[in-house]
């Protein structure tokens, strides 16, 4: 009987230092999971070649001459919806986060973080089910209630709010409400009494009927509807 080969996670590296290229391939050498599928030194030249490569995964550096790694996965996911996007950077403002967040990113890792780290994380985005960190969807909340999502919640017109509802039910409100706060699928089944497979469908149409794309984009959805609320 001959064995199905394992389907490797092709990862496109975006980083105009070689030495930010290097880093990012040793650390996915460290996981036979991972190939590197292709580079680029830039925004320009990673939507130039993303089409002839199609990897699974792009890693993006953030701050790039020319066009951005804003700018670059803005137009990249509007190419290519379904690519996923990881941005990496050096920096952990808060603002940046929420802007690789908007240009549609599923996610954003910082260059310190241990390799072991790194590996972990892009498993778990290659396969739908990173959660947020604890730490970061604590910083998010604390941003949303300082009134970044209060300012831009009451730009929306008042009537248009009142008939707004959630169409999510309500085992689904109660997985979102966990997912935002940083648990993973495996802690959230537990809580429970779920499989992990059920839980990933339960987040797959929470998704879907929300019309959105990551976890980030959830806790955006959940503080503007007051969710959190509900967890005293």
């Amino acid at each position: 009987m001959i064995e199905s080969p394992i389907l490797k996670i092709r990862v496109f590296l975006v980083d105009d230092h070689p030495h930010g290229k290097e880093g990012m391939r040793e650390i996915l050498a460290s996981d036979s999971s991972f190939e590197i599928a292709g580079e680029a030194a830039s925004g320009e030249e990673a939507i130039a070649r993303i089409d002839d490569v199609l990897p699974d995964l792009v890693l993006m550096d953030i701050n790039m001459p020319g066009m951005g790694g804003l700018e670059a996965t803005q137009q990249l996911k509007f190419l290519h919806p379904s690519l996923k996007i990881v941005m990496v950077t050096v920096s952990d403002d808060i603002t940046h986060l929420f802007e690789a967040i908007k240009r549609g990113a599923q996610g954003y890792l910082l260059k310190n973080l241990a390799p072991s780290a790194w590996v972990e994380y892009l498993r778990a985005i290659a396969d739908d089910e990173a959660p947020m960190s604890k730490e970061l969807a604590y910083r998010l909340l604390q941003e949303f209630a300082g009134g970044r999502g209060a300012a831009e919640a009451g730009q929306r017109n008042a009537e248009e709010d009142k008939s707004m509802t959630t169409p999510l039910t309500e085992r689904e409100k109660e997985v979102l409400e966990r997912v935002v706060t940083g648990e993973s699928n495996r802690e959230i089944a537990a809580a429970f009494g779920l499989s992990e497979h059920t839980v990933k469908n339960h987040l797959k149409n929470i998704l879907q009927k929300l019309h959105l794309d990551n976890r980030v984009q959830l806790t955006r959805y959940a503080m503007e509807k007051g969710l959190f609320d509900r967890r005293g």
